[in-house]
């Protein structure tokens, strides 16, 4: 197997061109669309993913589902919801932890190779990329220890200084 740090990869894009098995959305717990990613991914991906979601129906806060990907490169769209950051003391660290681990236990269970993931609950969330960035990147690292899929976690930022940001989190787990 590989060594788990060359699973994970960080690199700056946009998440609606990614070519993987399944993308990451970070929706809200109606799946009812919005802003930020999850309304980049619903035009990019068409209807489909929305009708999909309505039948779906709702996901709460730390959880995930999974869509076909539509008219996006991506096979699947693995809907999670991320906590609102509230000051961090009412669970949000667990929360995120749990929408990072339902979506890649989504993938190992579909034996899905490849998944890329924004950075959940960074935007209208308002969790601190900092904190966040450690969070994620310990919680993907601790899955990949333990399971063989998915072989690759890619971490698509939105922006330069998220990037590194993230780079300082990953080399703090290396």
């Amino acid at each position: 197997m590989m060594k788990i740090i060359e699973r994970i990869e960080l690199v700056m894009g946009d998440i609606t061109l990614e070519d993987a098995d399944a993308i990451v959305n970070a929706a809200n717990s109606r799946l009812a669309g919005g802003g930020g990613v999850d309304g980049a991914i619903h035009r990019a991906g068409g209807p489909t993913i929305m009708e999909e979601c309505r039948k779906i129906g709702g996901c709460p806060t730390g959880s995930a589902v999974i869509t076909s990907g539509g008219r996006l490169k991506a096979r699947f769209v693995i809907h999670t919801v991320g906590p609102v950051y509230r000051g961090g003391g009412r669970g949000e660290a667990e929360l995120l932890a749990r929408a990072y681990r339902s979506s890649l236990e989504i993938a190992r269970d579909r034996a899905l190779q490849t998944m890329a993931f924004p950075s959940i609950s960074t935007g209208v969330y308002g969790y601190p990329v900092k904190e966040a960035s450690r969070i994620a990147l310990k919680t993907v690292y601790e899955f990949l220890k333990t399971n063989d899929m998915p072989s690759l976690v890619r971490f698509l930022l939105f922006s330069q200084s998220d990037l590194e940001t993230y780079m300082a989190a990953f080399k703090e787990l290396a």
